[in-house]
């Protein structure tokens, strides 16, 4: 049996210092969903999320059973924006835009992921799974920081990585990215550690 450690493999990506640590993100295989509206009252986004684990899980029992490669599940990954990005600042969550992400190994390929998707539509009554998608995903040059604390309580972090990019005489450019290392289910909100992201591009 091999197992894979995608944490160690992609060690830079996914154990965040304080920082801002500037990075290069390459591209990476993902599943993901779309939606929009507050996370905190969505339906959408609660489904979004266990269409994701659902597959993510399922391909790691399908590849080990049939292949021998067995890994475990990532993190849950999100990027998030508005149309009109003065929303996304003034904290206006109805008219927030989100992908939700998983990474998944490279060698898990588009067949794989059809084959799940079919077995998760046969298996659960969930909207989200029609919407799920397998895509590779690159960032290139990014700032990130490690956020310890509640969601409500990440815009300090935010702003320095944003003060950081305007340092190296740079602008924000794609989605800004959070990647969610704790279980919010089991560990209380002061101690919960959340990835900032943020590519950018040199300017002058």
């Amino acid at each position: 049996m091999e197992k894979l450690d995608l944490r160690k493999e992609h060690k830079a990506l996914y154990s965040a210092r304080p920082g801002p640590d500037v990075i290069e993100v390459p591209e990476l295989n993902f599943i993901m969903v779309d939606g929009k509206g507050d996370p905190n009252t969505s339906s959408e986004f609660i489904s979004g999320i266990e269409a994701l684990y659902g597959a993510s899980f399922s391909l790691k029992f399908m590849s080990k059973k049939e292949r021998g490669l067995d890994w475990t599940v990532m993190a849950l990954e999100g990027l998030w924006w508005a149309d009109d990005m003065e929303d996304f600042d003034r904290l206006d969550k109805s008219r927030w835009k989100w992908t939700l992400m998983i990474m998944q190994p490279h060698q898990i390929g588009p067949d794989d992921f059809e084959t799940v998707k079919g077995q998760l539509r046969k298996k659960k009554d969930n909207p989200a799974v029609d919407l799920l998608r397998m895509e590779r995903y690159a960032e290139g040059s990014s700032v990130q920081v490690l956020h310890v604390g509640p969601f409500s309580a990440e815009g300090p972090a935010i702003m320095r990585v944003h003060e950081h990019i305007k340092m190296l005489s740079g602008i924000p450019s794609g989605k800004h990215h959070e990647i969610y290392l704790s279980d919010t289910r089991r560990v209380p909100e002061e101690k919960w550690k959340t990835i900032i992201r943020q590519p950018f591009t040199k300017i002058g």
